[in-house]
This record gives C-alpha cells, sequence and structure tokens, in this order.
C-alpha cells in the first residue's frame, strides 16, 4: 500500500513499492493518491460514529436518516428519499427500524394524509447530537490545525464534487 500521508515523492515520481503506478502519467497518480486520501479521509471522519452507532445495533444509514431529519424537521419521506437519492427499498429497514427504535417519529401530513412526515423524537435527537458532535470536533481539529484558506478551499472542492452528482 502507498503510505500516501508521508510520501515526499519528487514531480513526477513514482511510487517504487507500486509497479503498477511506474507507467501512468503523474496526472493520473496524483488523482489515485486523492481518490485514496478521500477514502481514507472519509474512514477517520465516520469511525467514531460508526462505533457510536454499532452500540445501537445501528449502521451509517441510520445516521444519514437521522441526520437529514434533524437537519430539515417534518420532512416528508419522498423529500427524505430525493436528499439520499436512494430508493423506497433502500430507505425502508433503516427506517423501519428507527421508528421502532422511537428514534424517529412519523405522523401523517396535515393537509394529505397520504404523505408521511418524519421528526427526530428525544432520544433520536440526542444520539444524532451524539454522532453529528464527533464528526463536529473532528472538522473542527482538522480545520483549526490546516487554517482558514485550507477550510475554504476544502469546502470549495466538496461543493463543486457535490454539484458534480446532481
Amino acid at each position: 500500500m502507498i503510505d500516501l500521508l508521508n510520501r515526499k515523492a519528487a514531480v513526477g515520481e513514482t511510487p517504487s513499492r507500486d509497479a503498477s503506478l511506474r507507467t501512468v502519467p503523474l496526472r493520473e497518480a496524483e488523482l489515485r493518491d486523492a481518490i485514496e486520501l478521500l477514502y481514507f479521509a472519509y474512514r477517520s471522519f465516520t469511525a467514531e460514529p460508526d462505533r457510536m452507532l454499532a452500540k445501537q445495533g445501528l449502521g451509517r444509514a441510520h445516521h444519514r436518516i437521522l441526520y437529514f431529519v434533524g437537519r430539515n424537521p417534518d420532512i416528508a419521506v419522498n423529500e427524505l428519499l430525493a436528499v439520499l437519492t436512494v430508493s423506497k427499498q433502500a430507505l425502508h429497514a433503516p427506517l423501519r427500524t428507527l421508528l421502532e427504535g422511537k428514534w424517529v417519529s412519523a405522523r401523517s401530513d396535515a393537509q394529505d394524509r397520504r404523505f408521511k412526515r418524519l421528526r427526530l423524537t428525544e432520544a433520536g435527537k440526542r444520539l444524532e447530537a451524539r454522532l453529528t458532535g464527533a464528526q463536529m470536533r473532528h472538522l473542527g481539529a482538522v480545520f483549526a490545525a490546516a487554517g482558514d484558506r485550507a477550510e475554504t478551499a476544502w469546502k470549495a472542492v466538496m461543493r463543486a464534487m457535490s454539484e458534480r452528482s446532481r
């Protein structure tokens, strides 16, 4: 495995430990490094919340639901599907678990009873705050170490990446 965080390759130099990259143009190698860094960063970003979720018998899908329902109280199920860009089938099981565990509540829409509105319960608010709090502390420490310009650049990259998927 390439040691991305400590490698100090000169421009044009390819990692000697990975023969498959020796013939790859520099830009492709740099992009592969960026991909790996993104994977490693995401693993670091989700590690503590994953441990907390596992203690509850939950996973990342549950966290995503908790996060977006918490940020959008009374969100309709169809709106949540659009935000998460998942199918009804993919949402069904984790949402059912959160409803049964009393982390999320559902009520019929006042104007159209066919629609369900979702909201975090008090237990759901506490769990979401712990999970997201861990991630905010993580990002806060990284941003403090990297500086304001790096934070601004990172946000620009993340925004651009998210907009490409629309």
